[in-house]
């Protein structure tokens, strides 16, 4: 049992394999999180989003990277399916009909995110805010 998805990179080989938290109202802060600390869209991009979510979760567990040259039918972990994801955005969802979770607010979850990440690499609450809010430079 879990909240499975699989997160798939467009133009990328691999993609993120989530055993929980894998509804959309934590990949999208995730995503966003990953898009406000500048990290580029590419393999390295990808392997930075991979460590910012084994910091959330912490321990060994609960996270995969696999290759994603498969069909989407074949990544479909269950659960909440595959997230296709391009320029830290979702651009399509398989399959379409899945239910969305909304038990976590945006901010909140960024922030438990952004509080996971070592001190050093850790952006704040007025940063998020501001990232949210569309005004961050």
């Amino acid at each position: 049992m879990g909240n499975r998805a699989f997160i798939k990179f467009r133009g990328q080989d691999v993609g993120i394999y989530l055993h929980w938290n894998g509804g959309r109202d934590s990949v999208e802060p995730f995503l966003k999180y990953c898009e406000l600390r500048g990290f580029r869209f590419d393999d390295y991009g990808v392997a930075r989003m991979a460590q910012v979510i084994g910091n959330y979760f912490g321990g060994d567990l609960s996270l995969g990277v696999q290759r994603s040259d498969m069909s989407l039918a074949d990544l479909d972990p269950g659960d909440n399916g595959v997230y296709i994801v391009d320029r830290w955005k979702i651009v399509g969802r398989y399959p379409r009909n899945v239910a969305e979770q909304h038990q976590h607010d945006p901010l909140t979850m960024m922030c438990e995110i952004d509080e996971a990440q070592p001190a050093r690499d850790q952006v704040g609450i007025d940063a998020i805010k501001s990232f949210l809010l569309g005004t961050s430079t």
